[in-house]
């Protein structure tokens, strides 16, 4: 076996240029144990002879020396405020309302700080777009304590001042537009309006940069399928509150689905609710998936479906609701079930909602198309969700031509 170190206890080892793994290296302990001090005497330590009860007695001497000095708390001091600021009061909480948009989720929160650190994440109910923060989300503010978190701009691996950073960036970027050479500036999606105003401004001052948007969790041939239904890149919302009837192929939507969220209006239809008939009545969920998912252990009626079933059962759905022959082959016993939900969302009307996590384009056009003949309620195709805006083929074709360089 060789020599060469295959394993490392945390990212600091593999650095070349540490002093602090080098000081750990050259020393076991922090202080040098004290053994000279007391075996330096050979002699008197053979002629030493201690009895019993005097051992006992320095026993106990020493026990109760190490309890009193354990029992002494550090001293702490603290500086007051010279100027106090006028909102922060010691001991009393203040919350800010902001939103979250990750590249995973979003969610509009509250934010519960004390002296200015932010110690608790909320949801903010009082928000004009409703949405829930899930574990994610509240787990968020350790991030804000990470002592591993980048702490400024790296190179190459190793740490350069914001400085140098500016220098070089804006020398490489002056000289690639002097040339008129392409340059790619890579993100994810940006939420913020602000942020996409200064990214134009950006663009506008250098004319040969593309913004190319990638997404971690893609939702490209969403936006793709909505922008050839209705011309624009974007996301529709989603109201489940509405809905007496839902219907999902293949989309967790009470998971990550879209940034997730959707389960606060979900659960507001699944609570019993009397009719006039004094009939309790809440709202029917059918799941139509491959593997298990949390939406899927949630429905009222759970059908498994490969992949290309899901296909054919959404493009069966569709057939029974316009009124078009649609072909393709399932088995007898899930045929059935596809028409029992297909005549669900007939009777529902505008109060069925159907949704897809295909990854695929005609998939969603499909849901789009029935939505759209439902005149469902809790499709919101006229309020647009802009928390996902990757481009998959943008990315693919930016990877193609770094590899052809």
């Amino acid at each position: 076996m060789g020599n060469h170190k295959k394993y490392w206890k945390n990212e600091i080892e593999l650095s070349s240029n540490n002093e602090m793994i080098d000081d750990l290296k050259n020393r076991e302990f922090v202080d040098k144990l004290p053994s000279e001090f007391f075996l330096s005497d050979e002699k008197n330590l053979k002629n030493t002879n201690t009895n019993r009860r005097d051992f006992l007695k320095y026993l106990g001497f020493s026990t109760a020396a190490a309890t009193l000095a354990s029992c002494e708390g550090p001293v702490n001091r603290s500086i007051p405020y010279v100027i106090q600021p006028e909102r922060i009061v010691p001991g009393i909480a203040n919350y800010y309302a902001t939103s979250i948009a990750d590249g995973f989720d979003f969610a509009n929160v509250l934010v519960k700080t004390r002296e200015g650190r932010p110690i608790k994440i909320e949801n903010n109910t009082k928000a004009i777009v409703k949405s829930s923060a899930n574990a994610r989300v509240h787990a968020s503010v350790l991030s804000m304590y990470d002592s591993l978190r980048l702490k400024g701009p790296m190179r190459e691996g190793k740490e350069i001042s914001w400085k140098e950073l500016n220098k070089n960036i804006i020398e490489q970027l002056e000289s690639m537009k002097a040339n008129n050479s392409p340059v790619a500036l890579l993100t994810q999606t940006f939420a913020s309006p602000s942020t996409s105003k200064i990214i134009k401004d950006f663009k506008r001052q250098y004319p040969n940069v593309k913004h190319i948007v990638y997404d971690a969790i893609s939702e490209s041939t969403a936006l793709d399928a909505f922008e050839i239904a209705y011309g624009q890149r974007a996301l529709p919302s989603y109201d489940f509150s509405y809905a007496d009837v839902i219907v999902s192929v293949g989309a967790d939507f009470l998971g990550d689905w879209q940034g997730g969220g959707h389960d606060l209006g979900y659960v507001k239809g699944r609570v019993p609710v009397k009719d006039k008939n004094n009939k309790a009545k809440m709202s029917k969920h059918f799941q139509l998936e491959s593997n298990m998912s949390i939406s899927g252990a949630n429905a009222d009626k759970r059908i498994m479906l490969t992949p290309t079933q899901q296909k054919i059962a959404l493009a069966k759905i569709f057939g029974y609701i316009s009124g078009y022959n649609i072909g393709g082959e399932l088995p007898e016993k899930i045929d059935l079930s596809i028409k029992q939900v297909a005549e669900s969302l007939i009777n529902a009307g505008k109060k069925g909602i159907i949704i897809t996590g295909i990854d695929d384009v005609n998939a969603h056009l499909l849901t789009y198309a029935i939505n759209d003949l439902l005149r469902s309620l809790s499709y919101k195709k006229n309020e647009l969700s802009l928390i996902r805006n990757g481009n998959d083929k943008e990315v693919l074709k930016l990877i193609k031509d770094l590899n052809n360089k």
